[in-house]
């Protein structure tokens, strides 16, 4: 039997991206996100109008997607309340973020230049997708989320998640990081408690007896 509920998070469940930019200075942005997906060489993403990623994008007109596997959910989780903005809204303080300009070396990861874009890789990215902007749009009528619509121009991937002679990925061999109600999961399972979870105190479910 079906209940009606006035759901709270609508967040089934989609890869964590690491989307990386290039700060007014030209140091490196790195920021957690989840709100993304792919049509062709186009993928949409969704972020707060309000952060240093959004700012970047705009400015910059390109950024990197960095797609973690379910081995890096320590690093991502490191990232996880962290932002790269001085300026922080009263939503990101009651959750507990903290300014951090420093996102590679708080989350332990390794930037290496790009071949098109400016903005740097993650190295330990199994996949990395170099991409231009092409459209952004307020994605609700307060304008505190926008829409950004990005192009792959260039994709690195790791020479064994390639499938041989093919310009394909294997779907066996690769595990994303999926983020499902703020939680981490990879081949179907919950990997480790999420600090953004915590903050947004979204509930435990109750393990099957």
């Amino acid at each position: 039997m079906h209940q009606v509920v006035d759901l709270k998070v609508l967040y089934f469940g989609t890869p964590v991206v690491l989307i990386s930019t290039r700060n007014p200075d030209g140091s490196a942005n790195l920021a957690p996100m989840s709100s993304a997906w792919w049509l062709g060489d186009q993928c949409m993403l969704g972020m707060g109008t309000s952060s240093q990623t959004t700012r970047n994008l705009l400015r910059e007109r390109e950024c990197v997607l960095n797609l973690p596997s379910s081995a890096m959910v320590e690093a991502v989780d490191r990232l996880a309340l962290l932002t790269g903005s001085r300026e922080m809204t009263p939503h990101r303080i009651e959750k507990g973020y903290r300014y951090e300009p420093e996102k590679f070396g708080a989350a332990d990861l390794t930037p290496v230049p790009s071949d098109v874009v400016g903005a740097v890789r993650v190295a330990e990215c199994p996949i990395q997708l170099e991409c231009e902007l092409i459209d952004a749009r307020p994605f609700d009528e307060g304008n505190r989320a926008t829409a950004h619509t990005v192009r792959v121009v260039r994709a690195h991937v790791e020479e064994e998640l390639i499938v041989g002679g093919t310009d394909h990925v294997d779907s066996l061999g690769w595990d994303p990081l999926i983020m499902k109600f703020c939680e981490f999961f990879g081949g179907g399972d919950q990997l480790q408690p999420s600090r953004l979870a915590k903050a947004w105190r979204i509930p435990q479910a109750t393990p099957a007896r």
